[in-house]
């Protein structure tokens, strides 16, 4: 398989790590020279794939172009690209997300999180929770609840993103349409 043959070839240590909000992998150098790969345990095998092959292209970016590089430049966004071809099949990828995939991989972006046709269609492979729902399903004037608690009223979409005022603050924040939110009763809020 291409994706064991990349992990080998590097020498790549993978560790597959609980779930962090802020990241689905990452890439270090140990001080002894070792490459330490991490990608979260939740990802689906499709999102765990484009994670895993981001993470060695910056492994092979720094290798290939030295360490001076942005660390989502050009350089790794061309080794990020060389990478994934061998990946963009319909072997591998549904028939539902290979063009976007493809299209993605014109041009890579730093998380494919901010692609939001890419990170929905991505997201319809997670196991996820019967009270969880994406923003977009939530009715305008709905309340929610994001994971850390804070609590939002929907007031409408300014152009791709979706407006929610916090009913603790009174200020107006952006969500991506795929942001997962629980609902909550008008008497919670």
């Amino acid at each position: 398989m291409p994706c064991f043959e990349l992990i080998k070839t590097h020498s790549v240590h993978l560790k597959i790590v609980h779930e962090r909000q802020t990241r689905h992998g990452d890439y270090r150098k140990a001080v002894n020279g070792k490459h330490e790969i991490t990608v979260n345990a939740n990802l689906n095998k499709y999102r765990f794939l484009i994670t895993l092959v981001h993470e060695i292209a910056h492994l092979v970016a720094f290798e290939h172009y030295g360490r001076q590089i942005k660390p989502h430049g050009v350089e790794w966004k061309m080794t990020f690209q060389r990478l994934m071809v061998p990946f963009i099949r319909p072997e591998i990828f549904p028939h539902s997300v290979l063009p976007l995939v493809a299209q993605h991989f014109r041009n890579p972006t730093a998380s494919s999180d901010t692609d939001a046709r890419l990170a929905y269609a991505l997201k319809q492979f997670d196991e996820r929770k019967s009270d969880v729902y994406f923003i977009h399903e939530v009715p305008n004037g709905a309340y929610f609840r994001l994971k850390n608690g804070r609590i939002f009223q929907k007031q409408g979409l300014r152009v791709k993103r979706y407006i929610g005022l916090e009913v603790a603050t009174g200020k107006l924040f952006l969500f991506n349409a795929n942001a997962e939110v629980e609902l909550v009763p008008v008497r919670e809020s």
